[in-house]
């Protein structure tokens, strides 16, 4: 009888934890997610997650919808723990999957759950999913890849089959830096476009211009009439040899 009761550290079958930190994460969880077959639980923040509440709580898998920390060691290893990334794995492993992408050009690309592993971004992949990139701000793009991710999620519970290794030529993308937000010589309005809407998203240095004095930060940003029309902020910098850093270089 006793070798039926899961020891502390083992999983178990019917319980769910997932990980988001953006607000849509937590809108997606409670509109999707938390009602799907099992028990749930939700965690925001950093400090939340923590090896004791996974070994308390014993998770089947750990979904992470958006996650801007790394996960301690100890927990990839105790459980399954599933990533949902912007690209078609192994291209475009690394950070900033979704701006990485809108410069390059893309304008499709594939949702990927993958298991994590103690390399960024090369694990098992379960189940991957087409996404648009056209249309809409960054986090419009990323209310939909949420929106998504729990579409997925709810097939790898019904599913529950072996990830499989990636395979192909393997492509990294470096993270960019807040700087990189400055809006650079461009070639038309549609890249103009792209550059501000890829950056327009709660958490995201929105792309900018400084001149003069001043910073003009751009948002909202829509394509009429061959004409791009956005939202701007005016900010002061800092006057120069005041021992002011200039937002950028933060």
């Amino acid at each position: 009888m006793s070798a039926l009761i899961p020891s502390p550290s083992s999983p178990d079958d019917r319980r769910f934890l997932v990980a988001g930190c953006r607000s849509w994460n937590r809108q997606t969880y409670d509109r999707q997610i938390r009602t799907l077959p099992g028990t749930w639980r939700f965690v925001a923040r950093r400090e939340e997650l923590s090896v004791e509440l996974v070994r308390e709580f014993r998770p089947r898998f750990v979904f992470f919808l958006h996650w801007s920390w790394i996960v301690p060691a100890e927990i990839v290893s105790a459980c399954e723990c599933v990533c949902f990334h912007m690209t078609d794995v192994p291209f475009g492993r690394g950070g900033s999957p979704l701006q990485n992408l809108i410069v390059r050009g893309h304008r499709e690309t594939k949702l990927t759950a993958l298991r994590m592993t103690a390399e960024v971004d090369a694990g098992p992949v379960y189940l991957k999913c087409p996404l648009s990139l056209e249309g809409g701000s960054a986090e419009e793009i990323f209310i939909r890849a949420s929106s998504l991710s729990a579409e997925m999620i709810a097939t790898l519970i019904a599913v529950d089959s072996p990830p499989q290794p990636q395979s192909g030529e393997v492509t990294v993308f470096r993270r960019r830096r807040p700087e990189e937000s400055a809006i650079p010589a461009l070639r038309g309005l549609d890249q103009l476009h792209d550059f501000v809407r890829m950056l327009d998203a709660d958490g995201y240095p929105r792309a900018f211009i400084d001149h003069e004095g001043f910073r003009y930060t751009f948002s909202r940003a829509a394509r009429h009439d061959g004409r791009v029309v956005a939202d701007v902020t005016i900010t002061a910098l800092p006057p120069l040899g005041s021992g002011g850093v200039p937002p950028e270089k933060v």
